[in-house]
């Protein structure tokens, strides 16, 4: 484990700062510097939640930059290409700039997890600035439009992903069983770092699906019916829905009514009942039409859900306090559940603790008044960034850090965490 003096809360803070101010690139705010070169949406998202309550002008900065990617579907990519520098696969990959739907910004082709309305919503929260929620919002029921249209794929209320890369949690070992299932391919371009996380296999099957994608013309009749790989994930539809709430209480304020995205939420809600629910949440892959019987951190995601029936509630947060999750490791949340046969401790997605999942599920903890679980998360996740730095993720049983360093949304959500610790 990496040795790391002990630092007080706001020598912390300042640290977390002077972070997210080097990986600043004057458009947008890189995930950490090296890897990870350009914006990518789903940190984005958390880096405005993390700014919020310090550094609000920059947070604005950080949501309208990504806006500027945005396609005409509405579809919100999971890059923003805003620098020059070289990354695996870059623009000349997505081709975004033959789509006539797409910005003038270079982009990739895939969207990620809808969180930039809860991220609008926790700005508005702390800052009261209704002037920058009507000129945001606009766009996020675009975005949301593009997942009830063009994602539905299942045809029942869920937004399906359609690339492990849209998950966010790029190696689950959720998605093995569906990679498996296409050919094995070998492109020959490989990127070090990444295989470090990913199988050589792998990747190239990343690449082969995200170039399917392209030669189809990211048309959504393709995915629907010919794309191989279609998943309803329950992270990504818990944090949908959780923004179709968020949605709903900023309408007012954007002179827009709030029924739609309530009654959007709804019909998540029901649909993860009825179709990712098996005594946890699984995903399903919609080209077996089963469930995935690997438990993962993305499990919890519904728990964002204040709708969530009691009984599903309780039984979610037993496991999640049980010896499969935070009752055996020494750290919150391992990303896989400790006795899969999948769990690795050591690799990406597959059992380290992450912070932004961490904050998920302090938020949902929120949600529900689950004040001690709460409290357990934001303790044990300070605990690793005081003692490990602000990496991309940690060891959940010894603590130490892995991946990259100065890790944006690992410092961004360090400072809201800090926020609620402060004592009046």
């Amino acid at each position: 484990m990496e040795a790391r003096p002990a630092v007080d809360d706001a020598a912390l803070g300042r640290e977390a700062l002077g972070v997210l101010e080097a990986n600043w690139t004057g458009a947008g705010t890189v995930p950490a510097p090296g890897l990870y070169p350009h914006q990518w949406s789903w940190d984005s998202a958390f880096v405005v939640i993390g700014l919020a309550r310090h550094w609000p002008d920059r947070a604005r900065d950080e949501l309208l930059s990504l806006l500027r990617g945005q396609w005409a579907t509405g579809m919100l990519p999971h890059i923003v290409f805003h620098t020059r520098e070289a990354y695996f696969p870059g623009p000349s990959v997505w081709r975004s700039q033959e789509h006539a739907d797409a910005p003038d910004v270079g982009t990739s082709g895939l969207t990620s997890p809808p969180l930039q309305a809860l991220a609008l919503w926790w700005l508005y929260k702390h800052t009261g600035d209704v002037a920058f929620v009507r000129r945001a919002y606009p766009a996020l029921v675009a975005q949301h439009d593009y997942l009830a249209t063009a994602r539905d794929l299942g045809g029942a209320g869920l937004a399906a992903i359609v690339h492990p890369w849209e998950s966010g949690m790029d190696d689950s070992p959720a998605w093995d069983e569906p990679l498996d299932a296409l050919p094995m391919i070998s492109w020959g371009h490989h990127n070090i770092e990444l295989e470090e996380r990913h199988p050589a296999s792998d990747h190239d099957r990343y690449v082969w699906l995200a170039m399917r994608y392209r030669d189809a013309g990211y048309r959504p009749g393709y995915l629907r019916d010919e794309h191989p790989f279609a998943i309803e994930d329950p992270m990504f539809n818990g944090i949908w829905l959780a923004s179709c709430q968020a949605l709903a209480e900023l309408a007012p304020l954007a002179r827009a009514d709030p029924v739609p995205h309530a009654e959007q939420a709804e019909r998540i809600r029901q649909a993860m009942l009825d179709r990712l629910w098996d005594g946890c949440f699984y995903p399903r892959d919609l080209r077996t039409d089963r469930l995935i019987k690997v438990c993962t951190v993305g499990a919890f995601g519904p728990l964002l859900d204040p709708g969530l029936p009691t009984d599903h509630l309780h039984t979610a947060v037993e496991m999640l306090e049980s010896a499969r999750f935070m009752g055996a490791a020494g750290y919150p949340v391992p990303s896989c559940e400790i006795r899969a046969a999948q769990f690795d401790r050591t690799r990406y997605w597959r059992g380290p603790s992450w912070v932004n999942t961490n904050w998920l599920l302090r938020r949902a903890a929120a949600v529900h008044s689950l004040d001690q679980l709460g409290q357990q998360l934001t303790n044990g996740t300070l605990r690793l960034v005081r003692q490990a730095g602000f990496r991309e993720c940690f060891d959940p049983f010894d603590g130490s850090g892995r991946g990259c360093r100065d890790f944006s949304w690992s410092a961004a959500l360090t400072l809201d965490m800090l926020a609620d610790t402060v004592v009046e």
